[in-house]
Order: C-alpha cells, then sequence, then structure tokens
C-alpha cells in the first residue's frame, strides 16, 4: 500500500516493515507487488470510477498476539461488508 501512494523504495517498505516486527525481504515485497497489484487495482477500480458511492465505512482495531508478540491490528469494511484495507 505504501509502495503504490507514496512511491517509496523496496529497502525503504522493508525497513518500514521491520519496525513493528515483520521481517522480510525486499525482493520478496516486490514479488508480492508483482502478483497482487494487478488484482487489487481491479477491485479498486469501482470505488475509483463511483467516489459519491463509496458510502459508510467501518473501522475496527484489535490486539493480536503473533508469535509470542502483542499487536494492533486495524480493519476497514464498507456497508457491503468487503474488507477496505487492514493493518
Amino acid at each position: 500500500r505504501w509502495y503504490c501512494k507514496y512511491g517509496i523504495s523496496y529497502r525503504e517498505l522493508q525497513e518500514m516493515l521491520s519496525e513493528p516486527g515483520v521481517n522480510v525481504n525486499h525482493t520478496t515485497i516486490y514479488r508480492w507487488v508483482q502478483r497482487y497489484a494487478p488484482e487489487i487495482e481491479k477491485r479498486l477500480r469501482w470505488y475509483w470510477r463511483n467516489p459519491t458511492h463509496l458510502g459508510t465505512w467501518h473501522i475496527d482495531e484489535t490486539y493480536v498476539k503473533v508469535n509470542g508478540r502483542w499487536f494492533y491490528l486495524y480493519r476497514a469494511v464498507d456497508q457491503r461488508g468487503f474488507t477496505i484495507d487492514f493493518y
């Protein structure tokens, strides 16, 4: 998400992800972008063409334990229950 929006490098994104404890190599991030960006763009295209039809979004946060460490998890859903974003 950050790479596509702000145009930062994969190495910078690797560093950003390491701060909350997500250790992933920049080449893996590159492969993820190549694989998933077209599908994400396809799913978001409707929202881009119909910005007035976005309706209500609901955001929730929770605290989850992953590999013995606690992290915040945020999720946004639209009025139909589709996930808009999560972090």
